[in-house]
């Protein structure tokens, strides 16, 4: 079968950096490249995270482009009280053999979309949508040309994370997320209703850890840093592993259960700035405009998950 073409937009992030572990592991996937964005940390440090993980993975074939610094139009909001003052505190970091291409990360998603076939390639949106939501403004006719567009970003049932009513990625830029699920490309949106549903417990990372191999090593150890903030502010066992849900759903689609939906991003309430109205019971008569996922079966996400990276 001929692996799936993607680009990985992201803003690492430990989860990030398992989203990214996970795609590099599986050979159902190609990564064209990874697009580094704004979000968790700065931008110097998301691009320097994207081509550290490339590196323990031993991928540093793998392409990484800086992309945008700031939202579209606001001011960058950032999660060091999350992810440490790197975005991958935990584990010793370095400097990426690689240096960082020198082509900006939207005029290569363009160029990408443009060379590869219509309809083969796949955008992984990992952090927030700005690179993504400028490509579409720059150029409206490379739109059409995207297979499809899976997201981990938004909430409904459960809120948000970064305020009461927005998740983290959708708030920092919600101008940028209204043009992404405005321009008609197929999307898939993991929640924090599914993500928060594949927790870090304790066994997990134990059986990762005991993979032996370099990079299930020191994503262990990411994690154990990583999961101490949502273990004190949700009481659980583990937090939650958002990211790896937008490439699990890539290799195993069937774990999840979801439904087509419309979803509208506020842009301009300062009470619920961010927020990804879901019309779930369909009252509101717009037209569905993405598929929203709400369940995973969590055991299957981990066996494949601890799995994949023990092939690295």
């Amino acid at each position: 079968m001929t692996p799936r073409k993607i680009i990985i937009d992201t803003d690492p992030g430990q989860d990030d950096a398992a989203a990214i572990m996970l795609a590099l592991a599986s050979p159902e996937l190609e990564v064209l490249g990874i697009t580094a964005v704004a979000g968790n940390v700065p931008l110097a440090l998301t691009a320097r995270n994207a081509g550290m993980i490339t590196e323990i993975c031993g991928r540093d074939d793998v392409p990484v482009f800086a992309g945008a610094d700031i939202p579209l139009k606001r001011k960058l909001v950032t999660a060091e009280h999350v992810h440490g003052k790197t975005g991958l505190d935990g584990v010793e970091l370095f400097e990426p053999a690689r240096p960082l291409e020198t082509v900006h990360a939207v005029d290569f998603i363009i160029e990408t979309l443009r060379n590869e076939p219509e309809g083969t390639v796949t955008l992984c949106a990992l952090g927030p949508l700005t690179n993504i939501a400028s490509v579409f403004e720059r150029v409206p006719g490379v739109v059409t040309r995207v297979r499809e567009i899976v997201l981990m970003g938004g909430g409904f049932f459960e809120g948000g994370n970064i305020t009461p009513s927005a998740e983290f990625n959708i708030y920092v830029d919600p101008e940028a997320a209204d043009i992404v699920f405005r321009s008609g490309v197929p999307i898939t949106m993991m929640p924090l209703d599914v993500t928060h549903k594949v927790l870090t417990t304790r066994a997990r990372v134990d059986r990762l850890r005991a993979n032996g191999n370099h990079p299930s090593v020191v994503m262990a150890d990411m994690l154990e840093f990583y999961e101490r903030f949502d273990e004190q502010k949700y009481g659980t066992d583990g937090g939650p592993l958002h990211d790896p849900t937008v490439i699990a759903w890539l290799l195993d689609p069937d774990m999840f259960k979801g439904r087509r939906c419309n979803v509208e991003i506020e842009t301009g309430s300062d009470l619920t700035l961010g927020a990804t109205v879901v019309d779930w019971w369909k009252v509101a008569g717009r037209t569905e405009n993405a598929f929203v996922v709400k369940d995973v079966d969590s055991d299957r996400f981990f066996d494949l998950f601890i799995e994949r990276l023990g092939r690295l």
